[in-house]
């Protein structure tokens, strides 16, 4: 199963403030829908928190320590491993991490992927996107420009793309 960390980032780092997102680019959360629709997606609880509600055609899966977490529409996990294998053993062939940034953190030694958008300016936040750059290596980028001009930047890890470093 092909894991993918999907995230946005400020040129700083920072992925939230208070919770929530501290941005909203429509265009952004289109491409996020556009990419994610139909797969799994795994999260922490307190990302699972800041959603408007369960994000339709998509499977939620919530990683708490919280043996009672009961949801409509998501799915607990004790652990990352134990969300993966829940997919796996459900033979989905890939699935989409979306925070927050200590699952993101040890997310980033199993994962295949990442999709970064990153904004062009600095953001003031409380919450960061780890270090992954000695393990990935960038493999496409996509400029938009808009009201808010991103990036979206995918990386693979490294021995694992066309390029063979």
């Amino acid at each position: 199963m092909e894991k993918i960390i999907i995230a946005a980032m400020a040129t700083n780092r920072t992925i939230g403030r208070n919770n929530t997102l501290p941005w909203h680019i429509p265009e952004e959360l289109k491409l996020f829908k556009k990419v994610t629709m139909g797969c799994p997606m795994i999260m922490g609880r307190k990302t699972f928190d800041s959603l408007p509600g369960i994000l339709p055609g998509r499977r939620h899966i919530v990683l708490t320590r919280n043996s009672g977490f009961s949801a409509a529409g998501a799915e607990p996990a004790a652990s990352l491993a134990e969300a993966i294998t829940l997919l796996e053993r459900d033979n989905c062939e890939r699935a989409f991490i979306i925070g927050g940034a200590q699952v993101f953190t040890e997310a980033l030694a199993v994962t295949d992927s990442l999709r970064l958008t990153l904004l062009n300016r600095e953001v003031e936040g409380d919450v960061f996107f780890p270090p992954f750059e000695e393990n990935f290596v960038e493999v496409s980028r996509k400029e938009f420009p808009g009201r808010e001009d991103f990036t979206v930047i995918e990386y693979q890890r490294k021995g694992e793309h066309r390029g063979g470093n």
